[in-house]
């Protein structure tokens, strides 16, 4: 579609690049060998989906945005936003997100993009080829989704910086080899403006372990169990000043990099989990009957798994635009905060109308229903809350007071 604007002209174009394609292809072609009891087993047995990612990255396809030089794909967040919407409508719904964020996300785009040469030349091969592994480390119990209020404190240290705080909600520190480990070098208070002082350092997570500077405790939750989520200690940490990604005091610009991507990321989950509750709604609703036709030929079970399907669609767009925008190195925070905050709320609907849809049959663990809600309910007050996506549309968007 072309379209003029003045003096300029405008190529608007909805068709996935090949690249992209070839990602929805490869992965689709791995996952139509893992079905949904598959991921249902992971889940109630709390366990990594150790097959499907051996297969993801003996085929490559978890170093999608590692450079070309250092063994990747040489593809950006668009690619891995289509692979993780892939993996998630294949079955595994919110299980997926992980696959995704931890290690091509967290890991590989953030160090592509703000490592320094040493840290891209020892890091992103492995990550390439899913021998090394990341997490990543911003949340704090007393901020919580306050990220500019953070406390864990790196203090200068010689050539290096000694770290003490605490972290919660911390995902697969278990396996990780890396943490990228959010700190303040500046004191939140006396910061100025309040995104400066902020760093980000790399963590080698075996190391800290053994040195007793760095422990995990797992926290209890209703769903995502693929990855065990942790409460994180840090007691005087050393970390050389090598492993500063960016510059110190300056983290808030990688960081910005990271959450973005993130939300693109955890948006793509949302919405393959949305298509997989909406396919298992419509697979039953078109083979229960009761009164003498299936239950889906009535209008109250139809239409809103119909609403469903256009509410999918409309985020979708919002999803690959925000990724589009990221790759080009334009601002993106509005249409990843959009992308986040839609996507996740079809998710829910959709598995919201599929139980519905299933009646009392929807407790039974027979069917993946109680699964697809447990994930969707996450996924509108995690990472960030829809309180907060709205609240920053509303303030940096639409020019409202804002209420702090």
């Amino acid at each position: 579609m072309t379209a003029a604007t003045g003096t300029e002209l405008i190529t608007v174009d909805f068709t996935l690049p090949e690249s992209a394609l070839a990602v929805q292809r490869g992965v689709a072609g791995i996952c139509s060998r893992y079905d949904l009891d598959y991921w249902e087993r992971c889940e109630a047995d709390k366990r990594w989906p150790e097959e499907i990612w051996a297969e993801l990255a003996e085929g490559g396809w978890l170093g999608l945005a590692v450079p070309e030089e250092y063994g990747g794909g040489g593809q950006g967040l668009l690619e891995l936003a289509v692979a993780t919407e892939t993996l998630s409508a294949s079955g595994s719904a919110g299980g997926s997100a992980f696959t995704y964020v931890l290690t091509p996300g967290f890991g590989a785009l953030t160090l592509a993009r703000h490592g320094n040469l040493r840290q891209r030349e020892e890091l992103l091969p492995g990550l390439a080829r899913g021998e090394l592994e990341t997490c990543f480390a911003l949340t704090e119990p007393d901020a919580g989704s306050n990220a500019l209020g953070i406390s864990t404190f790196a203090r200068r240290d010689g050539d290096g910086f000694v770290v003490n705080g605490q972290k919660i909600w911390i995902t697969g520190v278990q396996r990780a080899t890396w943490m990228l480990l959010v700190t303040r070098t500046v004191p939140a208070a006396e910061a100025r403006p309040r995104t400066s002082g902020m760093t980000v350092l790399l963590v080698n997570v075996p190391e800290a372990v053994a040195a007793g500077t760095l422990s995990f405790r797992p926290i209890q939750k209703m769903g995502a169990n693929t990855t065990p989520s942790n409460m994180v200690f840090i007691d005087d940490l050393r970390v050389p000043s090598a492993n500063v990604v960016g510059e110190v005091d300056q983290g808030a610009l990688v960081l910005w990099d990271i959450l973005n991507p993130e939300r693109v990321l955890l948006a793509a989950s949302a919405l393959g989990a949305a298509e997989v509750a909406l396919r298992v709604a419509v697979r039953y609703a078109g083979e229960r009957e009761v009164f003498g036709r299936p239950i889906g030929a009535n209008q109250a079970i139809a239409f809103p798994l119909a609403q469903v399907k256009a509410k999918i669609e409309l985020a979708r767009l919002m999803l690959y635009k925000a990724a589009w925008l990221f790759d080009n190195r334009r601002p993106c925070g509005t249409e990843a905060n959009i992308a986040k905050l839609t996507a996740s709320q079809a998710a829910w609907e959709a598995a919201d109308h599929a139980f519905q849809t299933h009646g009392g049959m929807a407790c039974s663990l027979e069917y993946p229903v109680a699964r697809l809600l447990a994930d969707a309910r996450i996924g509108r007050v995690a990472p960030v809350t829809e309180e907060l996506l709205l609240n920053y549309l509303a303030t940096q968007v639409l020019g409202l007071p804002r209420s702090f």
